[in-house]
């Protein structure tokens, strides 16, 4: 019997589940009621860098003025690259005391200054100059890279024209079966996702190359596309 009424109610929230998913409409006359889905895929035209700059001292002031250091390097990759420092987005210094956990009395060893760093880059050539110099300058402890479109709405923008293009086209195909044309819109709901890919991480520290090392991981390679799709509910009128 538990079996049962675990069952039931796994039913009972499917069924709830699909109804928030797509909105309930009362049947109408003389219309149709039709769902597409539809994408646009694209190069990206982005690239993201993001890494950490993470120190530890023993005081405070000491950590700050190590990451302080560490910052003034990055300054020098970018510039050494054709890049202007303020192009990239420095998140704020965050300073944490740092305890020795390890007997029953914590006991204060340090403080350790944490900050993020974003870069975006239109030149995908200085993907890996950039991130092997960083990685040589021993600044940061990971690095993650990501490809995007600077214009996502507009690419979602595009997805929905090709979902609703679907969605009337069938709309009026049942129209023409059932010897009817097909009216103007009455309803529609949109729904836009864009494709899910996790940021690559890199150990930075680990990636250091020496002078007869091999080309950066992104050399010779294609990023991959993004992809936007979009899903439209529609209601037409008959005539």
């Amino acid at each position: 019997m538990k079996f049962a009424a675990c069952l039931l109610a796994l039913f009972m929230f499917s069924i709830a589940a699909i109804a928030q998913e797509h909105p309930a409409l009362s049947a109408l006359p003389n219309s149709v009621y039709v769902g597409a889905d539809g994408k646009f895929e694209s190069a990206p035209d982005t690239a993201v860098i993001q890494f950490n700059i993470s120190v530890q001292e023993e005081t405070s002031q000491g950590a700050y003025q190590h990451a302080s250091k560490d910052a003034e390097q990055v300054r020098e990759v970018l510039r050494a690259n054709g890049i202007e420092p303020k192009s990239a987005t420095l998140g704020f210094f965050s300073v944490q005391p740092m305890y020795d956990w390890k007997n029953a009395k914590q006991k204060l060893i340090g403080y350790r200054v944490i900050t993020d760093v974003t870069l975006k880059l239109k030149d995908f050539s200085k993907i890996g100059p950039i991130t092997q110099q960083l990685a040589d300058a021993n600044v940061s402890e990971r690095q993650t890279l990501n490809y995007t479109l600077e214009n996502i709405d507009e690419a979602k923008n595009k997805a929905v024209e090709d979902a609703y293009r679907r969605a009337r086209n069938s709309a009026e195909t049942v129209a023409r079966a059932s010897g009817r044309s097909l009216g103007e819109l009455s309803y529609a709901s949109v729904d836009t996702f864009e494709n899910a890919r996790m940021p690559v991480p890199h150990m930075a520290r680990a990636m250091s190359m020496t002078p007869n090392a091999a080309p950066a991981p992104t050399e010779e390679f294609t990023p991959q596309n993004v992809t936007v799709t979009a899903h439209v509910n529609a209601l037409f009128n008959l005539k």
